[in-house]
């Protein structure tokens, strides 16, 4: 049966309901109170993420044996929707740590590699970085210039990451490294890299326009030596690897992208029946009312892309392509509704009195991070051209 012939299946179990109901009360107790001082000062809160930990969301897609969850995507989906919803920093955290440093180890890691990674990933006690872009190779990660070189039993890692979530917090950090003449396939290998291994250091904090609660920093390998058993599965398999996890990586962008949508959309469906003008509330001018039913026929269908990709991905079936659909419509999808909540909330659309602006703010990057729109739109026209 192929991937168009497969029904969808979300209705919501009883697990969802429950993750719903949990994430929105910890929203309201432990972020909302200081999320607008987080992204004042760009202060990354890592104390939320012990929390978030406790209550089993730092390893959601964890089997139960290494200490997660043991959760499918429509959890997972739901959890980053619903704590995307309240403050897109958390939310991109959160999935970050979950879909590329924690599942990169879960997919491709020896046992070795899981039994000593996993149950601290997915309790919180650790936080996960993970590494592939570079100041010159973004899109183009086969041009990368971080090298990875044996030495005996050890490799000696040189070179630099950035705009690496966690850069400075993470406790470990999954590293994509070159291990062979630049542009030749087959030549990128996987590493897995513990904070406080000599000549890893941390570099730059960017100074953000959204997202400022989410820490994005440069990471540095100057002469680091780390033995031949952090290595994840063969050497040259770690580009194989870093695709796989991506589209796994896409679905949570797309989960993200549709929090910080929908969240627009309700306050400012919120808002349009408080305001008034001209003695009645503004939601009732057809200007008002049809950017609503835009914005909410938008999000409902980023909504089941999004759903249908985890679907796929929870029954084993390739997701390239329904990963890079969920993730460009849905994070288009939010910069769209974003941008028009703001201009239903008028002139307090552009205060930080009120929300609209930092969902427009933190809407943005869902269009870039783990591929722009343009790389989505290219994975797709590949996959029904070919």
């Amino acid at each position: 049966m192929t991937n168009e012939s497969m029904p969808l299946k979300i209705a919501e179990s009883e697990n969802v309901l429950l993750i719903r109901s949990m994430v929105r009360q910890f929203c309201e107790r432990e972020i909302v109170p200081d999320m607008m001082k987080w992204d004042e000062t760009q202060e990354f809160p890592a104390e939320v993420f012990k929390k978030l930990g406790g209550l089993g969301l730092m390893g959601v897609l964890v089997p139960e044996q290494y200490g997660g969850s043991g959760f499918g995507y429509a959890e997972y989906i739901t959890a980053i929707v619903e704590i995307s919803k309240t403050d897109g920093s958390i939310g991109l955290s959160l999935a970050a740590h979950n879909s590329l440093c924690t599942n990169h180890i879960l997919l491709f890691g020896s046992e070795e590699q899981k039994r000593n990674y996993l149950p601290r990933l997915a309790s919180g006690e650790w936080l996960g970085a993970w590494g592939l872009t570079e100041s010159n190779t973004g899109s183009d990660s086969g041009n990368m210039r971080t090298t990875a070189v044996r030495d005996g039993s050890y490799y000696i890692l040189n070179g630099a990451k950035n705009f690496i979530t966690h850069g400075r917090s993470g406790d470990v950090a999954v590293v994509l490294a070159r291990t062979g003449p630049v542009g030749v396939s087959g030549n990128i290998s996987a590493f897995i890299v513990d904070r406080g291994t000599p000549g890893f250091t941390a570099g730059k904090k960017e100074n953000k326009l959204g997202m400022r609660a989410s820490e994005t920093a440069e990471i540095i390998f100057n002469e680091c030596r780390i033995p031949e058993s952090q290595l994840i599965g063969k050497e040259g398999d770690g580009f194989k690897q870093a695709m796989k996890v991506l589209d796994g990586g896409r679905i949570s962008i797309a989960s993200l992208a549709l929090g910080i949508a929908t969240g627009a959309y309700e306050a400012a469906l919120k808002y349009s029946k408080e305001r008034h003008q001209f003695n009645q509330p503004i939601s009732s001018f057809q200007g008002i009312s049809f950017k609503l039913a835009d914005m909410a026929t938008k999000i409902e269908a980023a909504r089941l892309l999004t759903y249908r990709a985890g679907d796929l991905k929870d029954r084993g079936c390739e997701v390239t392509r329904e990963s890079a659909m969920a993730k460009l419509f849905a994070s288009e999808t939010a910069v769209e509704v974003a941008n028009d909540g703001v201009q239903i909330f008028g002139g307090y659309g552009y205060t930080k009195d009120f929300p609209a602006e930092k969902y427009y703010r933190d809407a943005k990057l869902c269009t870039i991070g783990e591929g722009t729109s343009e790389i989505q739109k290219l994975v797709i026209s590949r996959s029904i051209l070919k």
